[in-house]
Parts: structure tokens; C-alpha cells; sequence
């Protein structure tokens, strides 16, 4: 059995790392099934007057150019030039049309509407440049076209779903999306959970989702939007005030109004009471503690107050807002139990401690956590489930990650492999995010520490541990800690990077799989995970496995890409780690280009979801 050589622990820790430092998740674009990914609206394309530079200027006003045709830059105070007098044609391709033409052509004229259509003898005759069958492979509402001028058959189309470039007069397409910041995120509706990716909703593109380990959005059809209209509708009537935010926990509901005030509810919506009475700027977001809803954040628009909190189910509301910056808040989150609170402002992303038990007026220091992110509004932030990453989106940017700087403040148990709180197994690897800890013991075991850092510490699952639950003790710096650590026979995770990617190995070649390395059909694959469990023989805790004949996981371990079984060669223990099993499956004779979803199982648990790139 062949093994990557690779400095797997090292890969592990890099995903703990406790330095704040933003990461793109996924790209600018969706895949719309058109001839590139899409982006949302750009209303002009033009070039420069030696055809080096191509300048977009998005519906949202902001202008970017780009001299490689693949990535783009700010492009600052650029002078737009002029829109010249639309030629004459014998007749327009559709009623909607807009005609522009070259000026070194008479006879070629362009038409703009449903299709991108071309004539090259004044109007009498066109050819749709944009159709196949009955629809648009670059998609509908075509607003702006530019004609290289050191090349007529470089054309350059901007329209609803962004900027697309053809090389051959329109013949063949090809989109210049994928890195152009103009995706319009609204909200972040889920984190990585372990089963899913991440989900946002943008404008004029619904819900979508990045898969775990992906670069490119999918839309994802049905999915309830977070602003649903029809319970704004609702809840407005009852109120008799426009609501713009709703926040909820078990029965409670909060309403808050486009003029600042609050309502709340305890009986899911049913009636409503008023909760604050003054006037101000828009309720943006409302965000609800979801242990004790008598705990809420409210983000406004201002003037005025822009971060309120109350402790007491909303009798009454107190003004964080402090220090921050002017400009809106458009959305908080926070977590009760370490005081901190995050927003997303027309500032960026900042954060702050603020007391969230007591009703005692906190004073409260906000932080930018700026960093490296671009120069552009937050529209909302958001936490993972366990606490430990921050997701921020940014107008345009799409959705950014960094560690959360408050975990370092408590004390808190995760899984190694990807972070969530899934439940532990005997065996696997579970890490302490918020300090370093000497030793760990629970019901009259020793939990081996097989790294410790000032900011996390990685224990091994006595393989003799049993749930369903242990009471953990921790010897840090600071005195013992207890912490609650459910355990079942099995709990099966794929180990994933920072940025999502999976530990997938080529068997062969040893290197790992990503979209620079494919897997291909017919090929080993072997799946680098934690909590398969007990194995046969035995094996000692804390000691690394033998690089020979490792021992076998006991319990039945099943692969499954895009659904259907793989069958699986092996499952082990990684040879030479700690805490590791290694998972060999045979790839089919036939695959489809592109990536799938890949997942395993252990005694009928099942992992997290992953990417893997596959060609036939």
C-alpha cells in the first residue's frame, strides 16, 4: 500500500491556524449552464484606444478593466467614452433591439436585445450571433458591445449575466466571469456543515451553493429564500409598519421596521408587541440567539443607533454602536457565550466584546478586521456551526473566510478532519480550538496530546473510549477544564483542507488529487479520514500505525461517488500516522469530465461531502 508523501499532520494544523487572515471561498461566478459561468448585471464594455485594456462597468456603478482577460482590477476614476449615434438599419432583428456598428463599417451593424445579432448589409438580413435552438448561450438582456479596435473580430458583450468574449466574429463564446467581482451576495444562509457547502443568496440569482471544496456557485433550485416575502407581508399587516428584518429562536420572533422600530413575538408570529418605539434608519438584519432568545442583536441603517442588544426579550434595547465607524450596518451575528459580536458595514467587517447575559450597559471597542479584504461594503457575516471560522460577503467579491478571533477566549471541541462538531469516535482525532492543553483524561482514560500550540491542541480518541458521552478534563495553562465529548462506535470524516479541498490521493502516483492532479477512471483512489473506529487487532493508543499490514477497520466502510457504490480495496489504518485511516477505492472504467460528489461510510454513519475532479 503506497502512501503520499506528504507532511499530512503539517496539512492538519494549517487548517487550525490561528493567524486572522482572510481566504476567498469559492470564485465570483455561477454555473448557469451557458457557455461560461455567469456573474450578475454589467452595463458597458468598451476598450482602449489600442485595444490593450477592456473596461466593465457593473450595474452597481463600479468599473473594472482587466489586460489578460481573465483577471480584473479596480479601474478607479476612468473616463467612459462616449456613446456614439446608433446607425441606421433597413429593420431591427427584435423590437427590443438597440443597434450600435463599427464606424470603419457602414454595412455591419450589431443589434442588442433578446439575441446578439449581426447584419452585414445594413439591417435587410441578420444572424444571431448568441442563439442555439430557441435559447441564449450567454444568456438574455444584452446591454453594451465592444469592437476590439486592433482586431473586428474581437468582440466583447456585456449583459445580465456578465461580460462574454468572442475571438471569431461571434461564432464561438466564452465568459470572462470567473474572476470578475460582481456576484451580489445578500446573505450567507449556511456554512460548511459538514454535509453541505456553503449557501448565500444573491440578487437576481436566487440561492445558491459552493460544494465543499468547490471554486464555481451552483444555483440550487427550490430552496426557500431567507427574505421571504410573503412573511414579511404578513407580519407587516400585523404590525401595521413595512418589515424589512426578522429575526427567530423557537417561538420567539423579533420584526423590525424601514423606520427603526421593533416588535417581538412569543407565540411564532401569532401577535406581536411593540418592543422598541424609536425612530431611526432601516432594520436590516436581526440576529437571535438561539439558546436564549431573550438574547437578541439588531443591525440598522442609521442614522442613529446601528447595533442595538437586548438581554431581556426586548423590553429593553441598548446602543452598541459605540465606536463604529459611520455608515449602515447591514448584518450582526455574534455568540453569547465568549461576548463576541461581528457586523457587516459599509465599512467592512468588524467585531467587538459586549456582554450578552447581563442587562448592565456594556462599553464596547469595535475592531476592524479589514486585513487583506478588498475595498468594498459587507453585506453580511456569519458564523460556522462549532464557532471557529467567520464567513463575511462582500459586495461583489462574493464570500470571504478567516478564523474568528474569539475562539481563542473559550475553550471548545471539534473534529480534526473538518472543523464541525460532529460526534467523536474511538480511534479518531479531535482538536481543542482556544488553547493549549498538557494533558487530557476522561472516564479513567488518558487522552494522548499529539500537538499543542497556544491557539489549539490535537488529542487521539482512546480506541477503549465509549459514549455516549465523556466528560473530558483539560490541564491548561489557565487550570482544568471539563468539556462535554459525545462518542459513538463510529463517526466517519474525510480530512479537508483551509479552503475546503479534501485529502484525496492518486494510489499510484502518490499525489493528491485536485484540479492541476484529476483522478481517472479506472484509477486508485485513496481517502485520507478519521473516526472509522475500532480496528482488528487491536492497536495501542497514541502510537503511530505500522507501515506494514496496518491494522483493518472492523466496521463495514462503503464509498459512494454521485451516489453509487465504489468498491473499496481497503481500509485501514494510515500507515505511519496517528489518528489517520486510509480508505483505497477503485474508480469505474468510465467516468464522466467534471467533478462529483464523493463520500464514505462506516457501520452505516455517514461523512462529510467532497469534491473530486474525474476525467474519463
Amino acid at each position: 500500500m503506497r502512501l503520499v508523501a506528504l507532511a499530512l499532520w503539517g496539512v492538519v494544523c494549517a487548517a487550525g491556524q490561528t493567524r486572522p487572515e482572510w481566504r476567498k471561498v469559492g470564485s465570483s461566478a455561477v454555473e448557469w449552464m451557458l457557455a461560461s459561468p455567469v456573474t450578475g448585471p454589467v452595463d458597458r464594455v468598451w476598450f482602449s484606444g489600442d485595444g490593450a485594456r477592456l473596461f466593465a462597468r457593473t450595474s452597481s456603478g463600479k468599473t473594472f478593466a482587466t489586460s489578460d482577460f481573465e483577471t480584473w482590477a479596480p479601474a478607479g476614476a476612468v473616463l467612459e467614452p462616449a456613446v456614439g449615434p446608433a446607425p441606421a438599419a433597413a429593420r431591427l432583428p427584435d423590437p427590443s433591439a438597440h443597434l450600435v456598428g463599427p464606424a470603419t463599417d457602414p454595412l455591419r451593424v450589431y443589434g442588442l436585445g433578446l439575441q446578439l445579432s449581426r447584419s452585414d448589409d445594413g439591417g435587410r438580413s441578420w444572424t444571431s450571433l448568441t442563439q442555439f435552438q430557441s435559447q441564449s448561450i450567454v444568456g438574455g438582456g444584452q446591454h453594451s458591445l465592444a469592437v476590439s479596435p486592433a482586431d473586428p473580430d474581437q468582440l466583447v458583450l456585456a449583459n445580465d449575466y456578465g461580460v462574454w468574449r468572442s475571438l471569431d466574429g461571434g461564432l464561438s463564446w466564452a465568459g470572462l466571469n470567473q474572476f470578475l467581482p460582481n456576484l451580489p451576495v445578500r446573505r450567507i444562509l449556511a456554512t460548511p456543515s459538514g454535509i453541505g457547502g456553503v449557501r448565500v443568496e444573491a440578487d437576481g440569482l436566487g440561492v445558491l451553493e459552493l460544494p465543499p471544496g468547490g471554486s464555481v456557485w451552483f444555483p440550487v433550485t427550490g430552496a426557500a429564500s431567507a427574505s421571504d416575502a410573503s412573511i414579511r407581508q404578513r407580519y407587516s399587516a400585523a404590525v401595521g409598519a413595512e418589515v424589512t428584518a426578522i429575526g427567530a429562536a423557537g417561538t420567539t420572533v423579533y420584526a423590525g421596521s424601514s423606520d427603526g422600530r421593533i416588535w417581538v413575538s412569543f407565540d411564532s408570529g401569532m401577535t406581536f408587541r411593540a418592543s422598541r418605539l424609536e425612530t431611526s434608519g432601516a432594520v436590516e438584519r436581526i440576529f437571535v440567539d438561539p439558546v436564549e432568545p431573550r438574547v437578541a442583536l439588531a443591525a440598522l441603517r442609521g442614522p442613529g443607533a446601528r447595533v442595538l442588544r437586548t438581554t431581556s426579550s426586548g423590553s429593553l434595547w441598548d446602543d452598541l454602536s459605540a465606536s463604529l465607524p459611520d455608515g449602515a450596518v447591514h448584518a450582526v451575528t455574534a455568540e453569547r457565550a465568549a461576548g463576541a459580536v461581528y457586523v457587516a458595514t459599509d465599512r467592512g467587517v468588524f467585531w467587538a466584546q459586549a456582554d450578552l447575559e447581563g442587562a448592565s450597559l456594556p462599553s464596547v471597542d469595535w475592531v476592524s478586521l479589514k486585513g487583506a479584504l478588498p475595498a468594498a461594503a459587507a453585506t453580511d457575516v456569519r458564523l460556522d456551526p462549532a464557532g471557529v471560522q467567520l464567513y463575511a460577503a462582500l459586495d461583489g467579491y462574493g464570500v470571504y473566510a478567516t478564523a474568528a478571533p474569539h475562539r481563542l477566549r473559550n475553550l471548545r471541541l471539534v473534529n480534526t478532519a473538518d472543523f464541525s462538531r460532529r460526534a467523536a469516535a474511538p480511534g479518531s482525532l479531535v482538536s481543542v480550538i482556544g488553547g493549549r492543553v498538557d494533558s487530557a483524561r476522561g472516564s479513567g482514560l488518558d487522552f494522548p496530546v499529539l500537538a499543542a500550540s497556544d491557539g489549539e491542541s490535537q488529542l487521539q480518541v482512546p480506541f477503549e473510549a465509549t459514549g455516549p458521552n465523556v466528560a473530558l478534563s483539560l490541564r491548561t495553562s489557565s487550570g482544568l477544564v471539563t468539556l462535554g465529548l459525545p462518542v459513538q462506535p463510529v463517526s466517519p470524516a474525510i480530512f479537508v483542507g483551509r479552503d475546503g479541498a479534501p485529502m484525496l490521493l492518486d494510489a499510484d502516483s502518490g499525489l493528491q488529487v485536485d484540479a492541476r492532479n484529476t483522478a481517472r477512471s479506472n484509477g486508485r483512489l485513496q481517502i485520507l479520514a478519521t473516526g472509522l473506529g475500532r480496528v482488528r487487532p487491536d492497536w495501542p493508543t497514541g502510537l503511530a500505525a505500522p507501515l506494514e499490514n496496518p491494522p483493518v477497520v472492523a466496521a463495514e466502510v462503503r464509498v459512494y461517488l454521485d451516489g453509487a457504490p465504489l468498491p473499496v480495496t481497503s481500509a485501514t489504518l494510515a500507515p505511519g500516522y496517528i489518528g489517520f485511516y486510509l480508505v483505497e477505492v477503485q474508480l469505474p472504467s468510465i467516468t464522466n469530465l467534471g467533478t462529483s460528489e464523493l463520500y464514505l461510510s462506516a457501520g452505516g454513519q455517514e461523512s462529510n461531502r467532497v469534491q473530486v475532479v474525474l476525467e474519463p
